[in-house]
């Protein structure tokens, strides 16, 4: 959000002054060895010896405000402002009245710490001091030194303004960057839901079933059929995991309904499917896929479905079963990230219980 005009500056995330930076601001100062030049050339030595103090408070003041500024207080830093318009007041008064000239560091300090309406206040008042000052003194105003007063109170606001504004645009790129890692952790945690939930179900199904064949019939041979269906379903498994944390991971309607179907199969599950894809459109599939797989999941997992029934359409896909469990699949990753999922295509998600019993899981995307 962009500073208000009468608001306090404050330090940004990104306010890191290490004092060598503070050295190159500092470098104007040199400009005050003019003053304690003429002090000792043109003065007695208690006027010197004043010069020479207010020149070092000055500086001194003045470095500590650009450094360590934005960090104190309103109240301290109303003080370190009152302190540099004294400094070259007090030189003025012991000098020359044109020496308020060196109201330019104070101005660059208030237009720094204070409201920015403050500081241009605080500029513009500078300024007509110094012309009000030199006016009385000399009898005409010095307009030179009024000119460098107005024109560092203008410059140093527009620059002001163009470090908020560059403060800002980092804040903005580190929160991009924040929310980039959420979106990416988000992504790879529904990603391996998706593919751990409906592997390890179709794995756990194929071992049960090895199980009962042996201790049933003991047919070896289709026990081995089945764990070795178990191992290519680990190895997928394991191929979708390094995917899915990669971020190469895409996911095939035809595929899914393949896997379904061996699945619902494994399961003991009579599965009514879809025969083929080709009227669904390509950007679909993928999300389609996904609903495909976490459904199918779900019937196997919850249900206690004897049948499952697959439809497909252009703009939709629907799972239903026979099942008779009580349980609610409304909630959940598993769906949430399906709604997340179908959300960046425009579409919804819709899960509930049948008319005849079990549950009916339904994805449909609105016609653009």
């Amino acid at each position: 959000m962009t500073e208000s005009f009468r608001s306090w500056p404050e330090p940004q995330f990104s306010y890191r002054r290490p004092l060598a930076v503070v050295l190159i601001p500092g470098a104007f100062l040199f400009f005050l060895a003019e003053a304690v030049v003429d002090a000792f050339r043109l003065h007695s030595g208690w006027v010197s010896a004043g010069v020479v103090i207010c020149v070092v408070v000055y500086a001194a003041t003045y470095l500590f405000a650009i450094w360590q500024g934005l960090r104190v207080s309103r109240v301290s830093r109303v003080l370190l402002v009152l302190v540099l318009t004294v400094c070259p007041v007090a030189i003025a008064s012991m000098m020359n009245a044109s020496d308020l000239t060196y109201l330019t560091y104070a101005i660059v300090t208030a237009l720094l710490l204070l409201p920015p309406v403050a500081g241009t206040v605080y500029g513009v008042a500078a300024t007509l001091a110094e012309l009000m000052a030199t006016n009385i003194a000399h009898g005409a105003p010095d307009w030179r030194g009024g000119l460098v007063l107005i024109v560092m109170t203008v410059a140093m606001l527009s620059v002001r303004g163009f470090a908020r504004q560059t403060d800002e645009l980092a804040l903005a790129r580190e929160e991009i960057k924040m929310l980039a890692v959420a979106e990416e952790r988000a992504r790879v945690a529904r990603d391996l839901h998706d593919v751990l939930g409906h592997s390890l179900t179709t794995i756990t199904v194929k071992a049960g079933l090895t199980r009962r064949i042996l201790e049933s019939s003991g047919d070896v041979e289709r026990a081995l059929e089945q764990v070795h269906d178990v191992e290519r379903l680990s190895r997928l498994a394991l191929t979708e995991i390094r995917a899915t944390v990669s971020g190469y991971r895409k996911v095939s309607l035809p595929a899914e309904i393949a896997g379904a179907k061996a699945a619902l199969t494994a399961a003991g599950i009579s599965a009514e499917l879809p025969q083929a894809v080709d009227d669904v459109p390509g950007e679909l599939q993928e999300p389609f896929g996904y609903v495909l797989r976490e459904g199918v999941t779900n019937v196997i997992r919850h249900s206690g479905a004897s049948r499952c029934w697959i439809r497909l359409g252009q703009s939709w896909i629907e799972i239903t079963d026979n099942g008779t469990s009580k349980s609610t699949v409304d909630s959940g990753n598993g769906l949430s990230g399906l709604r997340e999922r179908l959300a960046k295509v425009g579409g919804r998600l819709t899960a509930a219980r049948g008319g005849e019993g079990g549950f009916v899981l339904r994805a449909e995307v609105s016609a653009s």
